[in-house]
């Protein structure tokens, strides 16, 4: 059975674009189907699918990358943004890769990266 299925997809793909379109209206007539049903049913899945899988990141990090050249002025902010004491808050920003914020809301995170960036540091938000 597979020599003649074989065979069968071997003559269809013989077939001009024409001919193949005119053998896909007599199939639909013939057997009382739709072609195009399941094409649509199917892009019509593909975006739900892929809407569940990237779900929206909610929590942020804010991470120092570097000081910059104002370093008194980031402590200043690091400690405006948490409760460190002046040494801790000095060690965090001689830190490159320290977490200033963890698991913050997106519009904190964005608001702590500005004025961190205002002082002069390179801060990332991940």
């Amino acid at each position: 059975m597979a020599a003649s299925l074989d065979k069968l997809v071997d003559q269809l793909s013989e077939l001009s674009v024409m001919d193949a379109a005119d053998l896909v209206k007599l199939l639909e007539e013939k057997w009382g189907v739709s072609a195009a049903a399941p094409v649509a049913m199917a892009v019509a899945a593909g975006p739900a699918g892929g809407a569940e899988a990237a779900e929206e990141k909610t929590e942020f990090d804010v991470v120092i990358k570097e000081a910059g050249p104002k370093k008194i002025e980031v402590i200043k902010v690091i400690r405006q943004l948490t409760s460190l004491s002046l040494g801790d808050a000095k060690t965090l920003a001689e830190t490159a890769g320290g977490k200033v914020l963890a698991e913050v809301g997106k519009d904190a995170a964005g608001e702590a990266k500005k004025k961190l960036e205002e002082a002069g540091a390179v801060i990332e938000v991940a």
